[in-house]
């Protein structure tokens, strides 16, 4: 998925072709090394999964992920308002996964006590916040949001981890998969 071409963002430097200064950068900026994770919300009896790349361990003590998602998205509005989010980490064997969710989650179909159900066909399970996380999640993350910053066209939630695992939350530990899944493991260059 691309995000929809708009107005060229400057600055461009003096002397330089916008257009193919633009094109360039926009290269460049792609080809930055990534995974690719599905970031679990929920708000109010509310929940979503939204496919996103923009994620990153910020700090070791207290341990902080950041996770940047479009600022007028289903996503952004359910963890500003709840406080809370779930990273969904898969292996690279399950890329087709992530297509499921770059619009907002369809036929969701949770129980509200246990968290289990499925959103746009995938079984889901509630992390011990709630939050749901794919259960074919080779690992997962539960964050507490410490710090939202509005950065123009994305939030950034900053999440301190309160809880993870390997395999989906309530299940038995697994081996975690050999490698995580990639943004260059699949035809995508932006999710977020």
């Amino acid at each position: 998925m691309s995000p929809v071409p708009g107005p060229l963002v400057g600055p461009v430097p003096e002397g330089r072709d916008p257009e193919e200064y633009d094109r360039l950068r926009r290269r460049l900026l792609w080809a930055l090394p990534t995974g690719l994770f599905v970031l679990g919300s929920r708000h109010e009896g509310r929940r979503n999964l939204m496919t996103v790349s923009w994620v990153t361990q910020v700090a070791t003590a207290p341990k902080l992920v950041a996770a940047s998602v479009e600022a007028g998205s289903v996503t952004g509005g359910l963890v500003s308002g709840s406080g809370r989010f779930a990273l969904t980490m898969l292996g690279r064997a399950d890329k087709h996964v992530v297509r499921r969710f770059v619009k907002p989650a369809a036929d969701v179909d949770v129980d509200e006590e246990t968290g289990r159900g499925t959103m746009s066909g995938e079984p889901v399970v509630g992390a011990p916040s709630g939050v749901p996380v794919l259960a074919a999640a080779g690992a997962w993350l539960d964050c507490a949001v410490r710090q939202r910053v509005e950065l123009g066209s994305h939030l950034l939630f900053v999440g301190e981890v309160t809880d993870c695992g390997v395999g989906a939350p309530g299940a038995a530990e697994a081996d975690a998969p050999g490698e995580w899944l990639r943004m260059e493991d699949t035809r995508m260059n932006y999710g977020g």
